[in-house]
């Protein structure tokens, strides 16, 4: 519904922009995220639904995941996969090339001081946190 308003949503999203605000599209293969919304206001990053990745054993699902990761990959945006619960979902989700994953197997919600505490300690309390190779960011986020 926020997008309805294009030219006025397209001039804030540029003010934002000159700020070096990045923007997401959220739950992104559900309710009013289409694909012309790619094309017009020029995300940085996709946020996949937690729907598909609960789903994840549904070969449905794993189809919707692998076809977002790869427009994400093709179109220079980066993506979250969102609801990750599992250590077997986030497995599916490196494996399938998604660049970031949150949930919580990663961790519940925290606090600003809970935040501080988990990125200070990110590396060696979660394997989640690992990168996904050398000189990566690590896949996690918020």
């Amino acid at each position: 519904m926020l997008l309805l308003d294009s030219k006025s949503v397209l001039r804030t999203f540029k003010k934002l922009r000159v700020l070096g605000v990045g923007l997401a599209m959220d739950d992104f293969g559900t309710g009013y995220s289409s694909l012309s919304y790619l094309r017009k206001f020029q995300f940085d990053k996709i946020k996949i639904d937690r729907s598909f990745v609960a789903g994840i054993r549904d070969d449905d699902c794993l189809a919707i995941l692998q076809a977002t990761i790869a427009l994400a990959t093709k179109l220079g945006m980066t993506t979250t996969a969102e609801g990750v619960e599992t250590a077997q979902q986030l497995a599916v989700v490196r494996l399938e090339g998604c660049t970031e994953a949150q949930g919580y197997f990663i961790s519940k919600p925290l606090s600003s001081d809970g935040v501080r505490t988990f990125l200070e300690k990110q590396n060696t309390l979660h394997p989640a946190a690992q990168t996904l190779s050398p000189g990566k960011a690590p896949l996690l986020s918020g």
